[in-house]
């Protein structure tokens, strides 16, 4: 029976999530130099309407119709056909075109995260390839394996809001669109408008709310729990970035702060609605020394990850599954299961086995993917248009009118 609370909550949710994207159209803007504003936002704005597109011909079917235990759905809901007005999601308390809505926010963001990792590099017409094949060979197979019935959830896997589906895929191809398409030509890039960074960032945090309680599809004891969650675990986050950043660089800086809370919602993002609420400072405040550190050997090893994906979303989707699996607990949540601590070995091993299968995955399979999209049309830019910037030599449009007063 139709629940008006939940549905309504439910609208908020998918409307939170939508929000996301131009937040970190804004957070990347913010962070790209000044020449690359424009063509850093419109990878994120663009899957807005792409993404729907394809959700609406074939992608909600592939994920959501059908094959149970499988890698792949089938094509019996393709073009929404057969979801009506009577029609409910399997819990019964929302319709279906809720849960079409708010499932398609996710697939739009997913791989807008995997754009700041190449910024300035990349061609427009290879980015929109990218978006197309990447979504129907990565993203879809993963959420119906977790989400949608499939393989992965039938063997036990757990993934509430995305670590494995959202982050982990998207920044190990992060990790693999950087080490095929190189380093940037300027390496003394320097963020354009930090205060665009801010702006971005606080829609991120936002509309995290959304993306992690909303993923309970329903308004219960659950939900509240992941709200929380997801709260704190970002908090601790920020502050422990911010601690070991200032510490070891002598000065707080604001950057590394938003950083910071961007590392903790990613890493809390599989475990809030399945981890005790204690669990929350624990998971938000490893995240913060883990991400800081990954993003320091990337550094090290010179991996010009422009914008930090793999580092924030790719190591914290793993970091985060990981530790699902060990604070996991039937206690707050029985559709969950009960992680290493509470004597559950076997489902520790899963979430290990399952993040590093999908990491593994992503990252060889974009690498080969870009490759193949380079034989149809040059994946980088030349170094010419890279100096002028993206935002003249591909869209012939400036982020700013210098000549204006």
């Amino acid at each position: 029976m139709l629940d008006t609370g939940s549905t309504g909550f439910m609208l908020l949710a998918c409307s939170l999530v939508m929000l996301m994207t131009p937040g970190l159209a804004f957070f990347y803007g913010g962070l790209a130099t000044k020449r690359n504003i424009l063509g850093v936002m419109i990878q994120s704005f663009v899957s807005l309407g792409w993404t729907t597109v394809l959700w609406v011909i074939f992608g909600y079917s592939l994920c959501f119709s059908g094959g149970e235990g499988g890698i792949f759905g089938n094509f019996d809901k393709a073009f929404l056909q057969g979801v009506g007005m009577d029609s409910m999601y399997t819990n019964g308390q929302i319709p279906e075109f809720v849960f079409i809505a708010y499932q398609m926010m996710f697939a739009i963001i997913t791989p807008a995260l995997i754009t700041g990792a190449f910024a300035g590099r990349v061609t427009f017409k290879s980015y929109m390839i990218f978006l197309t094949v990447w979504q129907v060979l990565v993203y879809y197979p993963f959420v119906h394996m977790i989400w949608g019935g499939g393989l992965l959830a039938q063997w036990g896997v757990l993934d509430f809001a995305g670590g494995i589906v959202v982050h982990a895929t998207a920044g190990f191809a992060a990790l693999a669109s950087v080490f095929y398409v190189g380093a940037r030509v300027d390496k003394n890039s320097t963020p354009n408008s930090i205060p665009l960074v801010a702006i971005g960032s606080g829609l991120l945090w936002f509309g995290w709310y959304g993306f992690n309680a909303g993923s309970e599809v329903a308004v219960d004891n659950v939900t509240s729990l992941a709200f929380l969650n997801t709260d704190i675990a970002a908090s601790f986050a920020t502050m422990s970035w911010l601690v070991i950043e200032w510490t070891r660089e002598k000065k707080p800086k604001l950057i590394g702060l938003l950083t910071g809370s961007i590392a903790g919602l990613a890493t809390i993002t599989p475990c809030a609605g399945f981890v005790p609420l204690w669990a929350s400072p624990i998971i938000g405040t490893a995240a913060g020394i883990v991400c800081y550190l990954a993003v320091q050997l990337k550094n090290k090893m010179k991996w010009d990850d422009a914008l930090d994906v793999w580092g924030v979303h790719g190591i914290g989707g793993v970091f985060g599954t990981i530790l699902l699996g060990v604070f996991a607990s039937k206690a707050v949540n029985a559709a969950g299961a009960d992680g290493l601590i509470f004597g559950n070995s076997s489902f520790f091993i899963k979430e290990i086995v399952a993040v590093a299968a999908a990491s593994a995955y992503a990252f060889i399979f974009t690498y080969l993917m870009l490759i193949i999209i380079n034989f149809i049309t040059p994946v980088k830019v030349s170094e010419s248009d890279e100096r002028l910037g993206l935002d003249v030599a591909l869209h012939g449009e400036k982020a700013y009118d210098e000549g204006a007063l």
